[in-house]
């Protein structure tokens, strides 16, 4: 038998995630199934949708979540032992992993990262990774010169949101919510300007930054800063809406009010359009396809990527709150 900890999320949560939310359970793990592999988590990841997806769980369930680690035991010959594997298992050190047909528990083996560090597969070669790629390119459609808006800029998504669309000759602004932030989008990751939205008076920003209007926005916040740039689009203008991080810890019954709409929507004919990243898993699995470019555009130095890195299985939850209050620069990860 194995003995495994896992944390185990025991309420909806009230506002920001308290430590008292989670359970840290220990357990041993029964034996093998046929199909099944015995992993070792080695990096663990903590992201946005962990919070908003709790008040759609009923409570209790065991917090999952992307991991890296490593197989230990087997009874899938397609994953031998000492196979590296991606799995959705979660705040888990151990766990008998399986394939599965739910795009919303993906198992694969890691991708072919040529050298590159591994936990990049929970960044830029991984889910966040592929939500930017696809999400950005396949919704957002965008030509050369466009000007292209990015919240959450200094994200795991936005900040390679705005790098795709460097690529791809686009004028790039994006929001974060630090002068350290602002400085990083702009000296290392090449944004054309950056705005601190804690501090800019957003209105006057965006018109300097943008004059002649913005023509792609991905949405990471929501809120009424969406509202703000959605009101400055020009014609014909395409929205990806990915998440709404400004409001995950508000009680959902008492959601915060933000500037209507329609009138722009209708008058600029704009296109607005959610996405969740397992749309590109079915019926046929795209990931691979975002992940060869993206280990190009790295190792080509035409994407920059950074890990905001925690160390300890204990420190899981110190890190997943920080990411949730935007300390992080990249992406935020943690190594057991």
């Amino acid at each position: 038998m194995v003995k495994a900890r896992k944390y185990v999320a025991n309420k909806d949560f009230q506002g920001v995630p308290k430590r008292e939310d989670f359970d840290l359970v220990e357990y041993e793990l029964p034996p093998l199934k046929e199909g099944e592999f015995l992993v070792k988590a080695e990096w663990i990841s903590v992201d946005p949708y962990l919070r908003f997806l709790n008040s759609k769980i009923p409570a209790p369930y065991d917090q999952f979540g992307f991991q890296i680690g490593t197989v230990q035991e087997s009874r899938n010959p397609s994953y031998p032992v000492g196979t590296q594997v991606v799995t959705h298992e979660g705040w888990c050190d151990y766990s008998n992993a399986k394939e599965t047909d739910d795009p919303l528990a993906k198992v694969y083996k890691l991708p072919d990262l040529q050298g590159l560090p591994t936990e990049l597969a929970l960044g830029v070669i991984g889910m966040p990774g592929v939500t930017a790629y696809f999400g950005f390119l396949e919704i957002c459609q965008p030509k050369a010169g466009e000007t292209v808006v990015v919240t959450g800029a200094a994200g795991a998504v936005g900040s390679v949101v705005g790098q795709i669309a460097k690529i791809k000759g686009c004028r790039v602004i994006g929001l974060a919510g630090s002068d350290d932030k602002v400085q990083w989008l702009e000296k290392d990751l090449g944004f054309d300007k950056a705005i601190n939205y804690k501090t800019a008076d957003i209105h006057k920003a965006l018109a300097e930054a943008a004059p002649n209007g913005i023509d792609c926005y991905f949405d990471n916040v929501g809120g009424e800063i969406s509202s703000i740039i959605i009101g400055k689009m020009n014609q014909y203008g395409r929205v990806a809406a990915c998440g709404s991080i400004s409001a995950y810890n508000e009680d959902p019954t008492k959601m915060p009010k933000a500037t209507v709409l329609q009138p722009t929507i209708i008058l600029k004919e704009l296109k607005i359009e959610g996405f969740h990243v397992s749309r590109w898993s079915q019926p046929k699995d795209r990931w691979p396809e975002a992940f060869s470019d993206l280990v190009q555009w790295i190792k080509n130095g035409q994407i920059e990527v950074r890990s905001h890195v925690t160390e300890g299985f204990d420190n899981i939850y110190d890190a997943f709150i920080g990411m949730l209050a935007g300390e992080n620069t990249g992406k935020a990860v943690v190594k057991i």
